[in-house]
């Protein structure tokens, strides 16, 4: 067993700026707290809406923000960001400026990584009920995965980039939609070595939990666990009444082969899952032959985007938070002491009520459980006790 060195990496959405595309789609100065100041609570007992605390609703053009994020997150034992990074193909870019500034101002001295995260944006994400797309996710082949390589070549480069085994620290969010996912492998680690950064570290997001990294050219997979629970298992899981168990036990009775949505009638109300109960399900239970990192998440609850058809982790609290951080830690304490690491998810998903950054309700609160957990495991010392 190797000397205990957990590190915890949390992602972190940049769309906290206004962008020509968000005022297109949504009207001018639209961020993401346009929806967060918006949400509304839906039943007795349900937390929303919610308010930042010490950050305010910031704004992430401005370099001070980013570095008291970075302050925070240093004092609370976050070892780095996972930086979402929006490239559509052709060279579309959105949301790039935070990164882009904080690469090119060296500021904040805080280890970073990025993820592609290869998805069309939807307007049903942020509420629009005609489900139209916004901006597609294409793959035009080589010249453009070069072109991608090169955009990110400055990140790479930078001595805050995070490395595994000295190599780039790279997450693909949806490599199971890269229909030319070889070529897409091959170029980046073709590429990377000829820029003389040496070989890339790739992991992947989002994909089935038995998905062998190593058979599709990866290094190893960052825990999807999430999102099976969000898109597919979740109903199964779901705070119900007993009249409504016997009614569904009834329709499977009746029903054509059991393969109808039960959830159908009841798609216009929020998916309601206790967190607790959530969190039997949000963490791996076998160990890989290929390199697995657990993704953990504190809460969950998107109603400021989705309205009445939200998926909500009803009832987290900082006791349940520490209790799914050890269990994750637990995961990888058996890891080489370079690969002890935990992905958070996230660090500032307002909208999406998953936030590490300080509220109103419960302040510290789950930052100070994280530092906990982490001088539990590694003797790490909060700075600001």
């Amino acid at each position: 067993m190797s000397q205990t060195k957990i590190k915890f990496l949390a992602y972190y959405l940049p769309q906290y700026h206004p962008i020509p595309e968000n005022d297109e789609f949504w009207g001018r100065g639209f961020t993401e707290w346009t929806n967060v100041t918006k949400a509304k609570a839906l039943f007795e007992g349900h937390y929303q809406p919610r308010y930042p605390s010490d950050l305010g609703y910031y704004d992430l053009r401005v370099p001070e923000v980013r570095q008291q994020q970075a302050d925070i997150a240093k004092q609370y034992g976050v070892d780095g960001f996972c930086y979402y990074h929006y490239w559509f193909g052709n060279g579309k870019l959105v949301l790039e400026r935070p990164l882009k500034e904080v690469i090119q101002s060296k500021h904040p001295d805080f280890p970073f990584c990025v993820c592609w995260a290869n998805e069309s944006w939807k307007g049903v994400w942020f509420g629009d009920k005609n489900k139209k797309t916004l901006i597609k996710q294409e793959y035009p082949g080589k010249q453009d995965y070069i072109d991608h390589f090169n955009y990110l070549l400055d990140a790479f480069r930078d001595e805050r980039y995070i490395r595994i085994d000295g190599k780039c620290l790279f997450n693909v969010y949806l490599p199971t939609e890269i229909s030319d996912l070889s070529l897409f492998v091959s170029t980046f680690r073709e590429c990377a070595i000829k820029s003389g950064i040496g070989d890339l570290y790739l992991v992947a997001s989002r994909c089935p939990e038995n998905w062998d990294a190593r058979a599709f050219g990866f290094d190893g997979v960052i825990g999807s666990q999430f999102s099976s629970l969000r898109y597919l298992t979740g109903h199964k899981y779901e705070k119900k009444s007993l009249i409504k168990k016997v009614l569904n036990r009834i329709k499977r009775m009746f029903l054509h082969n059991n393969q109808i949505d039960l959830n159908f009638e009841e798609r216009k109300k929020p998916l309601i899952v206790e967190y607790e109960e959530a969190c039997k399900y949000l963490l791996p239970t076998e160990k890989y032959p290929w390199d697995y990192f657990p993704c953990v998440i504190q809460d969950w609850d998107n109603t400021a985007r989705a309205g009445e058809k939200s998926l909500i982790f009803h009832n987290s609290t900082p006791k349940l938070w520490q209790k799914h951080l050890e269990e994750a830690c637990n995961y990888v304490t058996d890891y080489d002491s370079e690969k002890q690491i935990v992905f958070i998810k996230s660090w500032n998903e307002w909208a999406e009520g998953n936030y590490l950054e300080p509220d109103s309700k419960w302040g510290y609160s789950y930052l100070e459980v994280l530092a906990q957990v982490k001088e539990r495991f590694n003797g790490f010392i909060n700075s600001v006790k």
